[in-house]
């Protein structure tokens, strides 16, 4: 064979191999492109699952705080609640239970005022002492008197009923009570129902 048919033959498969090397090398680079770009996609789409889990995370965490906050305010609210009717209940229970301790504490004074016996004083006694377990009952829940006599008039205490002139106490003194009143705590359930003097000096201001 001619050495130029030979070297072209060479030169030739030399050319063919190289091409067939570019092809492959291109086929190999588009085929990691591709894998590249199918892998970016992917982490994207990882990226994106992850972002929608977060957010998903942290509206189940503000919804959990939400019923909390909710189920606390209902606790402190129905507490609130029971604790108001149970006021109201024993509150109704004292001012229904006052008229009757009104007519006890008039009948021993009718008593006392009349010509005592050994039954009547035996008697009376015994009522005596049923009126002071019940005050001692309601003193326990609370409940005090308000019998003020010479004390200074206090409206959202009392209730004047009339006035009388007293040229030596205190104007808007508490001359006389015909009614005691009650307070439950710091709450008035009954006003006491006075006379309140005129006609005297003004209270001193530290004294009012």
């Amino acid at each position: 064979m001619d050495p130029d048919e030979e070297r072209a033959r060479v030169e030739a498969a030399k050319r063919a191999g190289a091409e067939q090397a570019e092809r492959e090398l291109a086929a190999d680079a588009s085929r990691i492109s591709a894998e590249r770009d199918e892998l970016q996609k992917k982490l994207a789409d990882v990226e994106d699952q992850i972002e929608a889990a977060k957010k998903e995370a942290s509206e189940a965490t503000e919804r959990m705080l939400r019923l909390q906050a909710d189920w606390d305010n209902y606790r402190r609210r129905t507490a609130a609640e029971r604790l108001a009717e149970k006021e109201r209940a024993a509150e109704k229970l004292v001012t229904n239970l006052l008229p009757v301790i009104d007519d006890i504490e008039r009948a021993i004074e009718h008593a006392g005022a009349t010509e005592e016996d050994a039954q009547l004083k035996q008697f009376v006694d015994g009522v005596s002492a049923v009126h002071a377990k019940m005050l001692g009952v309601l003193a326990k829940e609370g409940v005090e008197p308000i019998d003020p006599v010479g004390e200074p008039f206090e409206p959202l205490a009392h209730q004047a009923v009339g006035r009388v002139e007293d040229k030596e106490a205190f104007d808007e003194t508490v001359a006389q009570v015909y009614q005691k009143g009650y307070k439950m705590g710091d709450k008035v359930i009954r006003a006491a129902m006075v006379t309140v003097t005129y006609g005297g000096p003004k209270r001193p201001a530290e004294e009012e």
